[in-house]
């Protein structure tokens, strides 16, 4: 099921039906539990990502997208490494508001994030591999995402689920900071 929101991506990260289109007020971020495996095919590892991303509004149109969680990973010595990891990227409207455009920190691009079958898919180039990523939606509080990622250096698959979290949960203060 590839399901789209009617009033467009941007909406539907947030969790929110657009209020006043003349209101100045932002709408609240969307906060979302995500759960990834990791697959490094060349090496046989498995590793695991589990937290919280957070799309706030960036009072431009468009969203920043903020990750934090714990990752857990095979170490060299055999052992497994656990420990934080985040990420931040910037999301920019695009032709439709069924799509983002999704940018470095530094406003590089990355690729375009959409749950429309015409535009689910999308490849970026990071000399010398390729990631290609998949986007499905899979109802109004739950979709995936899954890179393939592969080339010289990388034979990677990372497979990630978000499910919304439910406002009484995000009030707790998961994932609390923007």
């Amino acid at each position: 099921m590839n399901l789209q929101h009617p009033s467009g991506l941007r909406d539907y990260l947030l969790g929110k039906m657009p209020a006043d289109p003349s209101s100045p007020d932002l709408p609240p971020a969307g906060r979302w539990a995500v759960e990834r495996t990791m697959l490094d095919r060349a090496a046989g590892t498995r590793g695991t990502f589990t937290g919280v991303v957070i799309f706030s509004p960036d009072g431009d149109g468009g969203l920043r997208f903020h990750e934090e969680g714990t990752v857990v990973w095979p170490a060299a010595d055999g052992g497994t490494f656990t420990g934080p990891a985040t990420r931040d990227y910037l999301l920019r409207p695009a032709d439709t508001p069924d799509a983002l455009d999704m940018l470095f920190p530094d406003g590089r691009p990355f690729h375009r994030m959409s749950f429309s079958p015409e535009a689910s898919q999308d490849r970026h180039w990071c000399d010398p591999d390729t990631y290609r990523v998949t986007y499905v939606r899979h109802g109004e509080d739950r979709f995936s995402y899954v890179w393939d990622v592969t080339g010289p250096r990388k034979d990677l698959l990372l497979e990630s689920v978000l499910r919304r979290l439910p406002a009484t949960v995000a009030a707790d203060g998961l994932g609390s900071k923007p």
